[in-house]
């Protein structure tokens, strides 16, 4: 079995970040694709309810994912702990982790350490005008990938 691992981003207080929203997208397109037979959703309460992981779960139940093959990942708060406490839920067996193309490496990364065997699923990068925020993203991935990269964070 293969288990897609959506890693968390923000909830808004109007409702899913767009970041959140294409990543858990992403992760139903794999799965009626046939890539994936699993999905956890990652990550805990920011500063607005739901959970990210229960706003992916209600997501991907509008995408018409069944409850079934969805579990929830509700107490992490950074990349490291939506690999990490997942890892506890999957076991062994191959990974995919769905995230954004510019925070792929860095959760390869962290995904490598925590000694499991993964592939990376990007979602599609964004063009024009509603680009801004995945280059931003992607100018504060560059710091973080190196502090993980060199052992300042864990």
């Amino acid at each position: 079995m293969k288990t897609g691992l959506i890693l968390g981003a923000a909830v808004w207080a109007n409702g899913p970040s767009p970041t959140l929203l294409r990543r858990t997208q992403h992760g139903a397109a794999l799965f009626h694709a046939g890539q994936i037979d699993h999905i956890v959703t990652c990550g805990g309460l920011g500063k607005h309810p739901p959970t990210e992981a229960k706003a992916m779960a209600e997501i991907l139940y509008v995408e018409n994912v069944p409850q079934n093959v969805v579990t929830l990942e509700e107490h992490s708060t950074n990349t490291g702990e939506n690999i990490t406490n997942a890892l506890v839920l999957i076991g062994e067996g191959p990974v995919v982790l769905i995230t954004d193309w510019y925070h792929a490496p860095r959760a390869r990364l962290i995904a490598r350490r925590a000694g499991f065997q993964h592939v990376a699923s990007s979602t599609p990068s964004v063009r024009g005008a509603r680009a801004w925020p995945q280059i931003k993203g992607a100018l504060r991935e560059i710091p973080a990938y190196l502090a993980y990269y060199f052992g300042l964070k864990s």
